[in-house]
């Protein structure tokens, strides 16, 4: 069973969500606001920090100027380490040096272990980082940290062309529909952790909330994200033909611009670079000196993994309209499923913790318009037939649920779907766990959270590894 903790969190959790969806569904639709909110004023927020305090540093973007659509990135400090020049594909094999980890299964074991649980260690990662980073900068200070002292910008700006690519992961917070945001501390915790252990630039979706904007803009705005992260590769590389080898820092118009901190330009090479009408870059630095889209997981939490199916299928559908995007694979972390036909978990745990059916479906009435009410919407019920594109053509999906979630029995469904057209699709459940046990681990301090962030990371490795370079476990 949770622990007396959650179960008095539990309590007043659900107290409080009650009465915020009751005062959303009396509240008149002139309320809102057109433009669409992603956040609401009683969350607690994290600050964007683009310095590595912590291994980790994030910038927050608004991506789109008719909605509140927004972003926030973290960026792993593992992206400063020079890439491996084995990760070359056009590398000659015959040059590599021979791999220890290539004896036996025993031998892999025993060296893989002490190295897994020296990176949980912060006093082991902190003198094997500084002592990498002394060497690669030379005075102490890591190359591209911009560390102004009159305040205009105080963070990582990219520099010179050795930089290490890392796969991208688009996440997408839970919260009902109508909570929850991309910079609460609980999901800033959270990217922080992912992008730590697997190795991956985390670009959070901070997209439009119910009421004020119902089906589709959430979907909508993830497909956004998606071709916007088309749209910075291939702006990129559009930058790196016409001779631009260094962008802006990111103190620019929206977090993205080159303004006073970043690289700057030779008069002679100021026409070939991307500027928008204000003069700002309009190449998301980060992303186009680490960022390899190729390599693209979706995750989502809660409704969250809703998102993350949806734009799946969409990225499908779509072909090589996105490219060099590629979704490799998909996390869904206890789905937000629903339909008409309850399952045995629906009936047995109807009244489990934080989220129970009849808030949930308040939630659903909130989200959906109300002429297309229905537990077997497409947003809602995975199983329905008639769903675009046909599941074998679905990239692997991790599937995680906890056992005291009403909602787990349908997620469990859709993974056997998958499995039954041979994708690799396995699922993870918790035991003593709740629904958002991982993702609100700030708050609940579950036991299960940190274990769960190390199995999809072990489980992510399996995809975005390079030739080469296979995670093994």
């Amino acid at each position: 069973m949770p622990s007396v903790a959650v179960k008095l969190y539990s309590v007043f959790f659900k107290f409080l969500l009650k009465h915020r969806l009751q005062n959303r569904i009396q509240a008149p639709p002139e309320h809102y606001d057109a433009f669409g909110v992603t956040t609401r004023p009683e969350e607690s927020v994290a600050a964007a920090n683009p310095s590595f305090t912590d291994g980790v540093a994030t910038k927050d973007i608004h991506i789109d100027p008719f909605t509140s659509l927004s972003i926030r990135i973290f960026l792993p400090e593992s992206a400063l380490t020079p890439p491996d020049p084995r990760s070359n594909p056009n590398h000659n094999n015959a040059a590599r040096k021979p791999r220890s980890d290539h004896g036996s299964a025993s031998t892999r074991d025993s060296n893989s272990l002490p190295s897994r649980r020296n990176s949980y260690e912060p006093s082991t990662v902190m003198h094997r980082e500084e002592s990498m980073r002394r060497n690669s900068a030379g005075n102490g200070v890591v190359e591209g940290l911009n560390l102004m002292s009159n305040g205009v910008y105080r963070g990582y700006s990219p520099a010179g062309d050795n930089r290490r690519k890392l796969p991208v992961m688009l996440q997408f917070h839970g919260g009902g529909w109508v909570s929850g945001s991309n910079d609460s501390v609980a999901n800033d915790m959270f990217c922080r952790r992912i992008a730590k252990l697997c190795d991956v630039i985390v670009v959070a979706v901070g997209y439009r909330l119910a009421p004020e904007n119902r089906y589709p803009a959430a979907f909508e705005d993830g497909m956004k994200v998606m071709t916007w992260l088309a749209k910075q590769a291939n702006l990129a590389e559009c930058s790196k033909s016409m001779g631009v080898g260094k962008v802006g820092s990111g103190g620019g118009i929206g977090g993205v611009g080159g303004g006073v901190g970043g690289i700057e330009f030779k008069k002679p090479d100021a026409h070939r670079h991307i500027v928008d009408s204000f003069g700002a870059s309009i190449v998301e630095p980060w992303l186009a000196a680490h960022g390899d889209p190729s390599r693209c997981i979706l995750l989502g939490a809660s409704c969250g993994a809703n998102i993350a199916d949806y734009v799946t299928r969409k990225a499908v559908e779509g072909g090589k309209l996105l490219d060099p995007v590629k979704v490799v694979a998909q996390v869904l972390l206890y789905p937000f499923f629903v339909g008409s036909v309850p399952t045995h978990s629906e009936i047995k745990l109807a009244n489990s913790y934080f989220y129970d059916k009849p808030m949930c479906m308040l939630a659903w009435k909130l989200f959906l318009p109300e002429e297309e009410f229905g537990l077997d919407h497409p947003a809602a019920n995975p199983l329905i037939s008639g769903r675009g594109p046909p599941l074998k053509l679905m990239p692997p999906t991790l599937t995680v649920v906890a056992e005291h979630d009403w909602m787990r029995d349908r997620a469990i469904a859709y993974s056997e779907e998958l499995r039954k057209v041979n994708v690799d699709a396995p699922v993870l459940e918790y035991k003593d766990a709740v629904h958002e046990f991982a993702t609100l681990d700030v708050l609940i301090k579950s036991p299960q959270a940190q274990v769960c962030a190390e199995d999809i990371a072990i489980w992510v490795k399996k995809y975005i590894s390079r030739r080469g370079h296979e995670f093994s476990y």
